[in-house]
């Protein structure tokens, strides 16, 4: 008898310290709870961040080639004007040289009508003497 209240106060024993209560284990957990609610909190923030920086990433990159599109064009402009400036220095530089051979044969009329002139002021002087 002796032997099997022995028995019984040791499976008592035993089955007293194996197992745990509810209230111990919410005290073991709860810590646990707080830091995973804690960081799913955090990661709700950078999550909602990342959006964030993905649509400004996605309007700068927008606005990015917006503004490549509009280098390109104002290049093709520049080099519209440049060689529209090429072919108008061009002909005023051909303008400018026709005038000048123009105003060199008129300067070679003029002193061919002046030596004209003095010709005849000689043959009208020398009519003149006789």
């Amino acid at each position: 008898m002796r032997k099997a209240i022995l028995l019984a106060v040791s499976l008592v024993f035993l089955f007293s310290i194996g197992c745990a209560t509810e209230e111990f284990v919410k005290q073991q957990v709860a810590p646990l709870a707080d830091r995973i609610s804690a960081l799913e909190k955090k990661i709700a923030n950078i999550e909602a961040g990342l959006a964030t920086l993905e649509g400004k990433t996605g309007k700068a990159l927008a606005a990015a080639e917006t503004a490549g599109k509009e280098a390109r064009e104002a290049k093709a402009l520049a080099n519209d004007a440049m060689n529209m400036a090429k072919d108008s220095a061009a002909k005023a530089e051909a303008a400018a040289k026709r005038a000048e051979a123009a105003a060199d044969r008129a300067e070679a009329a003029l002193n061919k009508a002046d030596m004209s002139s003095k010709k005849a002021q000689k043959a009208f002087e020398l009519q003149q003497r006789k």
